[in-house]
């Protein structure tokens, strides 16, 4: 009996894996057909890091006790995770519109499955802005050593997980496209400018200091900072970092998903 349940339980692992990567290849696979979004994706980082961090770093540097040019491009790295994995979210609204959701509720897998393989699927687009922001960064001649930028890439995927599982919680509740691209931009704006991916926030008092502790992209910035290193100021340990990460991606990934599914179902 122990077998058989055993068994059982492989077969359903598999099953929810298998789930996962199909439609992880579909989401990458409609990424790679739409030449405007790879397009915007390089494109953002001009935006970003050129124009927002390069006015910056003419005006503020001097006077600093760190280097704001390594800083800003880390910060804009996670950043751009966040946004194009948040933005990548968005498409659920059509996926409502076309019934691939439903479809997909209605067949053996979880509804975790579905969320999580769309997540890792926006995290390609994610990867693609990465990319962008590096040659921005590159162009405007600020440079990270390969070893920090490996260990950028392995966290990559918490920090895209983070971001996906905070865009759920709007995604389960919105199902208008316009309504959906307002509200994830409303959500991945401040945490630009409140988490301190282009300035320090270590000062922050108030109501400002509040919304920066529950932000997910806060801890996540301040986790890649305290890991590369390089003299960039940190708030928190490291561990504190992780379980701060780990506890808001996971709140969000329940309530989130919980809402979707019930959406999906009130249809």
């Amino acid at each position: 009996m122990s077998e058989l349940i055993l068994t059982r339980k492989k077969s359903k692992v598999i099953r929810e894996m298998g789930a996962v990567w199909a439609i992880f290849a579909r989401e990458v696979t409609l990424f790679l057909k739409s030449p405007a979004t790879i397009i915007m994706s390089l494109a953002m980082p001009l935006v970003m890091m050129g124009m927002i961090g390069g006015n910056l770093l003419q005006n503020m540097a001097g006077g600093l006790d760190f280097e704001l040019g390594g800083f800003m491009l880390v910060g804009m790295l996670v950043n751009m995770l966040f946004m194009t994995t948040t933005t990548g979210m968005a498409s659920l609204v059509d996926d409502h519109e076309t019934d691939f959701n439903q479809e997909m509720l209605v067949s053996p897998i979880s509804r975790y499955a579905l969320v999580i393989g769309k997540i890792l699927g926006s995290a390609f687009g994610a990867i693609i802005s990465m990319v962008g922001t590096l040659i921005v960064g590159l162009i405007m001649g600020i440079t990270l050593p390969v070893g920090e930028l490996l260990t950028i890439v392995a966290l990559s995927p918490l920090m895209c997980l983070s971001g996906g599982a905070l865009a759920m919680i709007v995604i389960g509740l919105i199902k208008s496209r316009k309504a959906a691209n307002f509200a994830v931009t409303l959500i991945t704006m401040p945490q630009m400018f409140l988490s301190g991916a282009i300035i320090p926030i270590q000062n922050s008092t108030g109501v400002l200091k509040i919304l920066s502790r529950c932000m997910p992209m806060t801890y996540c910035l301040d986790l890649v900072r305290a890991v590369v290193g390089g003299g960039q100021p940190t708030m928190f340990n490291p561990l504190v970092n992780c379980a701060a990460i780990v506890g808001l991606t996971l709140v969000c990934l329940v309530l989130g998903t919980w809402f979707f599914a019930q959406s999906e179902k009130n249809r």
